[in-house]
């Protein structure tokens, strides 16, 4: 499948709820520190910012996000994540609670799990569920306004329950095969107006992580 290059606009980026409408990417406001003075995580960290080369972009494997995930839209509406909206407000352009009404907006969703298993993907929402058999439907370059980039890999659904989204798009700021530790997920019936969509972001963190796991590792970032 052809790669193409997409510029966004705006600061915001995708949306992964399963409203009528579809979703796209978003610009993260995660504040990315360099995760080491090293010059490989230096560099690595400089991808996790979206400073990249079309070259450097490689194709991956659902198996990239295999496991079983949890929303923490949840946590962040029980309080759980307050110390990361306040480390946020301590160097950022908002206070923590203007923080915690972005990521509110950011993370809402009802669906608050999802399982990945070779290439089946079942959606959890409260006492139901759904799933679909996806393939690999490439990759797409997101371009935003303040320069850096973002890459959405892309599964389309090729059989499973109607409810199951056509698509889903994956962004977890790695642009090469890789096990994913966290991840943005994108869906909808239309390939390209997920892209654009430019709402809301879910975020998934392994199910295993008790919430001062995902606080850690969140103010890692």
């Amino acid at each position: 499948m052809q790669k193409t290059s997409l510029t966004v606009a705006t600061a915001l980026v995708a949306t992964l709820s399963f409203a009528p409408h579809a979703q796209a990417d978003h610009q993260h406001d995660h504040d990315h520190e360099a995760h080491s003075h090293e010059q490989a995580h230096s560099h690595d960290d400089q991808i996790y910012k979206g400073y990249f080369e079309d070259s450097q972009i490689k194709n991956r494997p659902l198996s990239d996000w295999e496991g079983d995930w949890q929303s923490v839209y949840p946590l962040l509406i029980e309080g759980k994540l307050a110390p990361v909206m306040e480390k946020k407000a301590e160097t950022g352009d908002k206070t923590a609670e203007e923080y915690t009404a972005y990521y509110t907006t950011g993370y809402a969703t009802d669906v608050d799990r999802i399982e990945i298993k070779g290439d089946m993907v079942t959606f959890h929402r409260k006492e139901t569920s759904f799933t679909g058999q996806y393939e690999d439907d490439g990759y797409e370059v997101l371009t935003y306004s303040k320069g850096n980039r973002g890459v959405r890999y892309i599964f389309e659904k090729v059989s499973g329950d109607e409810e199951a989204p056509h698509y889903i798009q994956f962004s977890d700021h790695r642009i090469f095969p890789s096990k994913a530790d966290h991840y943005h997920l994108y869906w909808g019936e239309d390939r390209a107006a997920a892209l654009e969509e430019l709402t809301n972001w879910p975020t998934y963190y392994p199910a295993e992580l008790s919430a001062d796991d995902i606080v850690s590792e969140m103010l890692a970032h």
